[in-house]
């Protein structure tokens, strides 16, 4: 077994350990940010397979991936139902209510919270939550109340970035990457 590559900062993985739920944006944090439509006005979307497999692994270590998402599309519905992810809300412009009511289902608080978003709508979730995270293409508003800015953007590994330092802090990232054979 070789030794993980991955690092953080020892503040930021103290300030991720405890997180029991990750609540995900969708256009711009799970996909590039672009709307593509098709001839016949239905939505496209392009998604990447290290962010699906990022939350595959949230899940295998007890932490639960939500998605909280203004739009809604049948292209992020089949996506999020192939990857398992059971707490989904769609079209929600008031994302910090819709959180709070899937932190009270799930036992837990805003300390065992932590988010990724991309925009103006994605700040009162940010705020609230213990860890905050944005990719480097978020706004500016975002990046600045972030803990972490990932290196990869958004619909390109950023959701994996923050999927692995949840693993990492969480003391799962090791043992999964050995599992993988690497």
């Amino acid at each position: 077994m070789t030794n993980p590559v991955l690092s953080f900062s020892p503040e930021l993985l103290l300030k991720a350990q405890g997180i029991r739920v990750a609540f995900f944006d969708v256009d711009g944090v799970l996909t590039d940010g672009g709307l593509y439509f098709s001839e016949t006005g239905e939505a496209l979307k392009r998604f990447h397979t290290l962010d699906g497999h990022g939350l595959k692994l949230l899940r295998r270590a007890g932490i639960e991936p939500v998605v909280v998402t203004g739009r809604d599309s049948a292209a992020l519905r089949t996506r999020l139902r192939a990857l398992g992810v059971v707490h989904a809300h769609y079209g929600t412009e008031d994302k910090r209510p819709t959180a709070q009511q899937t932190l009270d289902q799930l036992g837990l608080d805003w300390s065992a919270a932590a988010a990724i978003g991309d925009d103006w709508p994605d700040l009162p979730l940010l705020r609230a939550c213990a860890l905050a995270c944005a990719p480097p293409n978020a706004h500016a508003e975002v990046r600045a109340v972030a803990d972490h800015v990932t290196s990869a953007r958004g619909g390109e590994g950023a959701a994996r970035e923050f999927c692995d330092l949840l693993l990492v802090a969480g003391g799962k990232y090791a043992s999964f990457l050995a599992e993988a054979g690497a």
